[in-house]
């Protein structure tokens, strides 16, 4: 069976971005058609300034209760776990340092634009924002994972796990399943309310523009209602030209279904438009809201997940990790409790 390995960061409180983008799909398909693992990458959040009780709060949030149970995961199908709680990555990630090299790393887009960003601030740039892809290569190859589920501001990392992979696998002997990156045969864009070019980002501060997954009902709404439009009166599908209008017909399509042109039609005013997108992403938000409920009531069940997740990830990643320390020429311990 093919396995599939998805990661989130907890550096924010998750949006409708997440869910119509990857949360959905998560539940609703790679759960069931592949040995999927999904798992809270917290070590990634360390890589810049942070307040550690906030990433252990969010770290939480994102395993047991948002992205993953109360999207619909399913630990009886897939294997839910955090990334902390599984040391084969963090050993696996310093021998892969051995292999990748400084000039990958710093040709990274992603390091260039938050090495620039914290510069901006006057902060200085931890080494770990560097490495960290490598960290993610080892997340990947732990799990001999065939398939990653990725959006295009990712698809480089992943082309760093597969030349890490065939790196080793031709110096040291064939060790690693070369993973290739995956998207969704449609997938849902979300933009921000109030600046439509950009993407909704979790970590953003534009709070009035971005929809999150505990909003309440009536926020939601206010949100949506007072979403940016663009100069006109008629409703029409277009992506470059009225972006505003795009955005708002692509969450509507996404919530309830149906083709954003074709939508479009259906309107003949921005304020008709807005009510109905709002409502349909009520909806779709009502089952995760109440199953967020259910499960905050509930912690010993969350606790218990996350334990088994663990132990299951740990035993799926060990085989792989152990024969890439004797590939690579380090001496195994007398005894596995010796770790």
């Amino acid at each position: 069976m093919t396995r599939v390995f998805s990661g989130i960061k907890p550096t924010g409180h998750l949006t409708l971005g997440n869910y119509l983008g990857a949360m959905r799909r998560w539940a609703a398909d790679d759960q069931y058609r592949s040995d999927a693992l999904f798992c809270v990458v917290d070590l990634h959040a360390l890589t810049v300034d942070h307040d550690p009780a906030r990433v252990r709060r969010l770290s939480r949030q994102s395993a047991s209760l948002l992205l993953l149970l109360a999207a619909g995961l399913d630990p009886e199908q897939c294997t839910v776990f955090v990334q902390s709680h599984v040391d084969e990555h963090a050993r696996l990630s310093y021998v892969l340092e051995c292999v990748a090299t400084d000039g990958e790393m710093r040709r990274m887009i992603q390091y260039k634009e938050k090495a620039a960003r914290e510069q901006r601030r006057g902060g200085s740039v931890r080494l770990s924002l560097l490495t960290y892809p490598v960290l993610m290569a080892a997340d990947i190859l732990a799990y001999g994972t065939d398939e990653v589920p990725v959006g295009d501001d990712q698809t480089q990392h992943v082309e760093l796990a597969r030349d890490l992979a065939v790196r080793f696998n031709q110096r040291y002997g064939h060790t690693f399943t070369v993973p290739r990156a995956t998207g969704p045969a449609v997938a849902a864009r979300v933009m921000n309310l109030q600046d439509p070019v950009s993407k909704m980002g979790k970590s953003d501060d534009a709070g009035p523009g971005i929809v999150y997954l505990l909003d309440e009902p009536d926020v939601v709404r206010k949100k949506v209602m007072r979403a940016v439009t663009d100069s006109g009166q008629d409703v029409v599908y277009d992506r470059e030209e009225r972006p505003g209008l795009a955005n708002l017909l692509e969450i509507l399509a996404a919530c309830a279904g149906g083709d954003p042109a074709e939508l479009a039609g259906a309107y003949d005013s921005y304020g008709a438009l807005k009510k109905d997108t709002a409502e349909a992403v009520v909806e779709v938000l009502r089952p995760v809201q109440e199953r967020h409920r259910a499960l905050s009531a509930d912690p010993e069940y969350v606790d218990g997940v996350l334990r088994e997740g663990a132990e299951r990830a740990r035993g799926m990643a060990r085989p792989t990790v152990d024969a890439a320390y004797r590939a690579i020429g380090l001496l195994a311990p007398v005894d596995a409790s010796d770790r």
